[in-house]
């Protein structure tokens, strides 16, 4: 028997088996991969690439150009660039063929998507639409704006993207969202989200996370929260389901900003900016 991760069959007998596993099959080998939270689209194709199931650039290329399935949650997704999948590419732990075809690959991560995103949740995110159009209508937005605003799904698992990446523990997510929603409904006090999650990923300097220049903080990528008004283009990771909760179900709690406590390993939130600097003087 060869040593290794094999696809076997339950209709198997002993035979069968036994014969699927020696050195001689032509069987394909199968590898497990783990997704993390939070993997950007370049860190999963790296990845997969280094467990030899298909090269970063086959992947890449396939997402930008090449035919998939019509998934509900594509529709409009403009494609045409290596990583316009980013934020659908569901994490979890995976079984692949080594060599495998990269539409293969792409549809098993949609498919888990599709699968993991459920229809109680979709019906959850039509009452956020309605949640985040209240707000709005609450900071004095005219109806007809409103209207022309409307929470997309897009911008949903957007929001999520950037929670993955901000928040320090699953619990705490659902305030962070609550940041991002409370500044995008209250633009006129609030323009920008001020994440530096997405100032990483702007730079591009997403996995080394250094610390950020000014330079950094002046990048004029739409990606840049910190430079640009509102939410940036696209989700900058893919989210976990804490990350999707709290962006379908967030606090109702007034905050406005949240900083890093590394002594305590959280953030602590704020509803004005005396009291975030206040945080921010005594975190030193």
């Amino acid at each position: 028997i060869q040593p290794g991760i094999w696809d076997l069959n339950t209709m198997y007998d002993y035979h069968a088996l036994v014969n699927m596993m020696s050195p001689s099959s032509s069987r394909t080998v199968i590898e497990n991969v783990l997704i993390p939270e939070g993997f950007t689209c370049r860190q999963i194709f790296e990845l997969l690439e280094e467990k030899r199931v298909c090269t970063a650039k086959d992947l890449a290329e396939y997402a930008a150009s090449g035919e998939l399935k019509d998934y509900w949650f594509l529709e409009g997704l403009p494609r045409g660039t290596k990583y316009c999948l980013e934020g659908y590419l569901y994490p979890d732990t995976y079984k692949f063929y080594k060599d495998a075809d990269p539409q293969y690959v792409l549809q098993k991560f949609l498919n888990a998507f599709e699968n993991r995103f459920t229809d109680k949740m979709y019906n959850d995110f039509l009452a956020m639409q309605k949640r985040y159009a209240k707000m709005l209508k609450s900071n004095g937005y005219s109806q007809s704006w409103i209207d022309s605003h409307e929470l997309t799904f897009h911008q949903l698992i957007t929001v999520a993207s950037i929670v993955e990446e901000e928040k320090a523990t699953s619990a705490e997510g659902y305030d962070i969202a609550a940041v991002f929603y409370n500044r995008l409904t209250k633009a006129s006090h609030y323009p920008r989200l001020d994440s530096d999650a997405t100032v990483y990923y702007a730079i591009g300097a997403y996995f080394e996370r250094k610390p950020l220049t000014q330079e950094d903080l002046n990048n004029p990528s739409p990606y840049n929260t910190r430079k640009s008004n509102g939410l940036p283009p696209g989700p900058i990771s893919n989210p976990g389901s804490y990350s999707l909760y709290a962006a379908l179900y967030p606090s109702e709690a007034k905050y406005y900003y949240f900083i890093f406590d590394k002594t305590a390993g959280v953030h602590r939130f704020s509803k004005t900016l005396a009291e975030h600097n206040k945080w921010a003087e005594l975190i030193g």
